[in-house]
């Protein structure tokens, strides 16, 4: 008897080029053989009708909680031609055409932060990048994948899994960029980096006779690394705890905050999260009320596997706006949380910060956001906490630019926008002709979306690209030279001092006896 095959790995299922069903071995009679016929026959005319669903549940999303209250979704793709051939349709990509947009007028200027494609690149600035660098990455444990487009459709190699299904729907935003922008998207090859930290150290690649760095794509970096900042999966849903993608959640907070005025708000700092990672945050933990002092701060930890059992409904992003004050701190590096605590019109109370994702260069303290001492931070927490309770109108400002920013300069039209611009950046330092890889598998919407299932699938159909935009991307702002930036850097340090000073005046003026 034949048995429907499950893949169990997500290597299965990029490598998704088999037929769903494996077929029986055994001898057939002719009466078999035409019942099947007609069956076959009669099923192929069915889907002309009905669109087919039932997809095979595998890889890593067999072990995702059950989708909360979700609609189910119709997926646009030909999943069941997939199933039967088991390749990617011929005519789903359009090559790369550098004249594209010469004849059309130039489009708005990027945001600011769209200047630091510039300085993430400039390692590679003077040499190029060539193909033993790239190659060099995997054979130093650097990498998760290597991504290779040519001629507007990609391909992936796997050299090891990521963490829960981040290099899925990293993936999976990237077809989502060659489905907005057709033939802007150019040929390249690239190693790209799943994990939390970044991981191309600059000591190991500085000094005379130091090679060059091989270029390594992630999530984030700090000022030690070297490391190339992209967008994170989380813009296309992260599944295994019920967050969905960016343009509905952004939408959800929005209306969220509507649902309590800033002065109606709860007058203290919240946090929310997982409270065990690093020491960063088990030290904020020492600010939580106590029966002899209040740091006004309220701190809770989140026990991710009880959430999923109540599925999630007490961790809706959406109903955390409720305090005059949030709490952005790292993890083991940056959090994804960034972006939704900004969006909350909240302060967004920020202990200072090591690591940067792609965005967060853009923001400026005590205009986006109050810096917090990461050393001191109970009376860093509650010095910002009193100010903003006496300088309302300042604070809620504050408040208002930070989700203002969130909203207009990091909707998803420009988190494409950064995408596009820094693989067309990075195309251009290429010494050499990318070509598909021998183990390289190509990469579609039914390799992708038909063999997901559940809410994985779910948030792949929420955030699917219908069709190529008839918008231009945004034009990219000059970059910043030695100048420039220095004085960009100085601004924003010289802010943060001033709140120190404050901060320092306030607290020699207090009676400290917690």
């Amino acid at each position: 008897m034949c048995e429907k095959k499950r893949k169990d790995s997500k290597t299965e299922m990029i490598e998704g080029m088999r037929k769903l069903w494996q077929p029986c071995t055994t001898r057939s009679s002719p009466l078999f053989l035409f019942i099947f016929f007609l069956f076959t026959a009669a099923l192929i005319f069915s889907t002309r009708f009905f669109d087919t669903t039932e997809i095979l549940s595998n890889l890593p999303f067999h072990s995702l909680p059950p989708p909360q209250n979700h609609t189910k979704l119709n997926i646009p793709v030909n999943c069941t031609a997939y199933g039967n051939i088991g390749t990617c349709p011929s005519n789903h990509s359009t090559a790369y055409n550098p004249y594209l947009d010469q004849d059309r007028p130039l489009s708005p200027t990027c945001p600011e932060y769209f200047r630091w494609i510039y300085e993430d690149l400039k390692p590679w600035a003077q040499t190029g990048v060539t193909r033993d660098m790239v190659e060099r990455a995997e054979s130093m444990g650097l990498a998760n994948f290597r991504l290779v487009i040519v001629k507007g459709k990609a391909y992936v190699e796997y050299y090891r899994h990521s963490f829960q299904t981040r290099d899925i729907f990293t993936l999976w935003g990237i077809l989502q960029l060659l489905r907005r922008y057709p033939g802007r998207v150019p040929d390249l090859d690239l190693m790209f980096n799943c994990g939390d930290l970044p991981i191309v150290q600059s000591a190991v690649f500085s000094g005379p006779n130091a090679p060059i760095p091989p270029p390594v794509f992630n999530y984030c970096k700090d000022n030690t690394t070297l490391d190339i900042v992209f967008p994170d999966w989380s813009f296309w849903g992260w599944p295994e705890i019920d967050i969905k993608p960016w343009t509905p959640l952004l939408k959800e907070i929005k209306e969220g905050n509507k649902m309590k005025k800033w002065v109606e708000r709860e007058p203290y700092a919240y946090w929310k999260g997982n409270s065990h990672v690093t020491r960063n945050r088990r030290d904020l933990f020492k600010c939580k009320a106590s029966l002899f002092y209040d740091w006004k701060a309220r701190l809770y930890a989140q026990d991710w596997n009880r959430a999923a059992r109540r599925g999630y409904k007490r961790s809706n992003l959406a109903d955390q706006c409720t305090h005059r004050f949030k709490i952005y701190i790292e993890g083991n590096a940056w959090s994804v949380s960034h972006k939704y605590i900004l969006s909350c019109n909240s302060v967004t109370l920020t202990v200072k910060p090591r690591y940067y994702d792609f965005f967060a260069r853009g923001l400026i303290p005590r205009h986006h956001y109050w810096p917090i001492k990461v050393n001191d931070k109970c009376r860093s927490i509650k010095y910002a906490v009193d100010w903003g309770n006496f300088h309302q109108k300042e604070a809620q400002e504050i408040g208002e630019q930070g989700s203002k920013f969130i909203e207009e300069e990091l909707k998803m039209d420009y988190v494409y926008d950064f995408m596009l611009n820094i693989l067309i950046e990075y195309a251009k330092l290429l010494k050499y002709k990318p070509t598909i890889p021998p183990r390289a598998t190509e990469l579609c919407y039914e390799t992708m979306a038909c063999q997901a299932d559940g809410i994985a699938q779910e948030f792949m159909m929420e955030s699917m690209e219908k069709a190529p935009t008839d918008t231009v991307p945004c034009t990219m702002p000059p970059p910043y030279n030695v100048s420039s930036l220095a004085s960009f850097l100085e601004r924003k340090d010289i802010l943060i001092k001033e709140v120190e000073l404050w901060e320092k005046k306030y607290q020699d003026n207090q009676n400290w006896n917690p």
